[in-house]
């Protein structure tokens, strides 16, 4: 029996939420087809650890440069063609990372495809968002763990390309046309119309005392400041753990610990796997606990689980840290946006762009960064990121909602 206050949904709003879901896979597949091939591309390029750090760290300097570009095309070309068409851009970028023939092709490269990216992961959880509203209630978890389905996804096709020794054009420029053909045909089921827009103005609020009203605008951008800021660094906390597995666990597994090409795949897998199905709870999770207890727990995984792994090292142990991790800090990344989205003060989607754009931030500088401490004194230590990432996001969970969503739910 259906309850009164959660009326069916129509059919057209269901066929958005499974085409918004589409282009999240996509997403995490033509990104993580890749992965995978890094050891290679470093070893044919003759990098250092250092110069890998800052070629990868191009991709996230490339949203970072790009990211605020987002909001100016979704409300002039709708989310729903910008997601797609950065899904192409995307896939077209990261085939010509894959067969670059020097450092600086590599790192120019991988910037033009992360400013695609960056667009592209706006305007689909900006479009899912949308979606979410019509529904009533919390899917935003959802659609990233379908993300990390089509990373799971892509990092297998990528393993199972490397070990195979197929050559990097040829998987990557079909990984960019399957995945680009899959969401062009999403294209079709998403919602239709311009994007909506809404107003905090009023005509009363013409007539307030302006000095008082100063104060209270001056007070109330302080604590939205420091609320976005908490925010922002909570997303952080998720995004170093993504890049960690994204960027270093197959380099780990294959130099430090000795494992095969495909056997440290499994690093980056066992982290979004885990991921996903800590996505796939999430929404009941929080809806039971809270977003800030639910936080807090991923945090303490995350810091106990990779640090095990790496105070006792071996493929099997490393492997289950990553997964840990990447369990953790599932929900992060989607709460950060969805509290951000829901800020006061803020236009719809202005605290979502934000946060989306500055915790790009972690993926820029995480790269060079372990690249460096690796270097100096081995990337065992440079990998201290992952647990340092979790004690962050137990200092921080203070500022996400201690109330469980169906206490907050209106109806």
């Amino acid at each position: 029996m259906i309850s009164p206050l959660r009326p069916p949904v129509p059919r057209e709003h269901r066929a958005a939420r499974a085409a918004v879901a589409v282009l999240f896979l996509t997403n995490g597949a033509i990104l993580a087809n890749l992965l995978p091939r890094y050891p290679q591309i470093k070893s044919d390029l003759g990098l250092s650890n250092a110069q890998y750090g800052l070629a990868v760290a191009s991709f996230p300097f490339g949203a970072l440069m790009a990211g605020l570009a987002a909001g100016a095309l979704i409300r002039r070309f709708r989310s729903s063609r910008v997601a797609v068409a950065g899904t192409v851009l995307t896939g077209l970028g990261m085939l010509f990372a894959g067969i670059a023939p020097s450092w600086a092709v590599l790192a120019g490269t991988l910037f033009l495809a992360g400013s695609m990216d960056a667009i592209t992961d706006v305007a689909q959880n900006s479009h899912g968002l949308r979606v979410q509203r019509l529904h009533g209630r919390s899917i935003l978890n959802s659609f990233h763990a379908i993300w990390s389905i089509g990373a799971v996804l892509g990092g297998l096709m990528g393993g199972l390309a490397a070990g195979l020794n197929v050559p990097r054009g040829l998987h990557l420029g079909f990984s960019a046309l399957l995945f680009s053909a899959v969401s062009l045909t999403a294209l079709r089921f998403l919602l239709p119309g311009p994007e909506p827009t809404a107003s905090n103005d009023s005509p009363e609020s013409a007539t307030q005392d302006e000095g008082a009203q100063t104060r209270r605008v001056s007070s109330g951008r302080i604590r939205l400041g420091l609320t976005v800021a908490a925010l922002v660094m909570i997303a952080l906390g998720g995004a170093l753990v993504e890049d960690a597995g994204m960027t270093w666990a197959a380099v780990y597994l294959s130099g430090t610990l000795g494992a095969g090409v495909t056997v440290a795949s499994f690093g980056y897998v066992a982290l979004v796997g885990a991921q996903f199905v800590g996505r796939m709870l999430g929404d009941r999770l929080v809806d039971r606990f809270g977003q800030r207890a639910v936080a807090r727990a991923g945090g303490a995984l995350t810091a106990l689980g990779m640090g095990a792994a790496l105070l006792f090292p071996s493929v099997p142990a490393t492997i289950s840290g990553f997964a840990l991790a990447g369990f953790g800090v599932s929900t992060l990344v989607p709460a950060a946006m969805h509290g951000a989205d829901e800020l006061p003060g803020l236009r719809p989607g202005t605290g979502l762009t934000l946060v989306s754009w500055l915790m790009r931030l972690g993926f820029l500088l995480s790269p060079p960064i372990v690249g460096l401490v690796a270097d100096a004194v081995g990337l065992r230590v440079g990998l201290l990121v992952v647990p340092l990432a979790g004690v962050l996001v137990l200092a921080l969970s203070r500022v996400l909602s201690a109330n469980r969503v169906s206490d907050r739910r209106t109806g």
